[in-house]
């Protein structure tokens, strides 16, 4: 009879602690839902150009100068200069919801970029889960930290 005693107090104090984790997960998924919220209507309201592209210590800012970038609430992106157009996809996602980004902050909040293109394309270089610095109505400041070499690159979009 004390076993159990001794089983039914460790499973009520094993639901206990299952349910005091879960409740901590949903309150940061909402701290970071009205964060995502507020960068996605920042993205889509105008267009964009790149003021700032370091790649591993390397500025590559030059490869997009002229372009003006359309973060569409769809989830679509344009890249244009009037001669080339380039299409992609664009998200903003919760970090700590399933991403194998290689950030010690489970916090973060990632800006997603895709366009398909081939690895010699100065657009294939702007593909990645990236780290969202800081955002305002005005700018987009991302950082990545690639995993296999450690290089860090920055990227900025300031609205035209």
């Amino acid at each position: 009879m004390k076993n159990q005693f001794y089983i039914g107090l460790l499973l009520l104090l094993s639901f206990s602690l299952m349910s005091s984790t879960c409740s901590s997960d949903d309150d940061a998924m909402s701290d970071n839902s009205q964060q995502i919220a507020q960068i996605e209507v920042q993205a889509t309201s105008g267009t964009w150009r790149i003021t700032n592209f370091v790649d591993s210590g390397v500025d590559e800012t030059a490869d997009f100068n002229g372009y003006d970038f359309t973060f569409n609430t769809d989830g679509n992106l344009i890249a244009t200069n009037g001669a080339n157009t380039l299409n992609g996809t664009w998200s903003v996602t919760d970090d700590s919801i399933g991403s194998s980004d290689d950030s010690n902050d489970d916090d973060d909040i990632d800006f997603n970029i895709f366009f398909p293109v081939p690895d010699s394309n100065d657009f294939e270089d702007l593909n990645d889960d990236w780290d969202v610095v800081s955002n305002s109505a005005t700018q987009i400041i991302l950082i990545d930290i690639s995993g296999g070499n450690g290089g860090t690159d920055n990227l900025t979009f300031e609205r035209n």
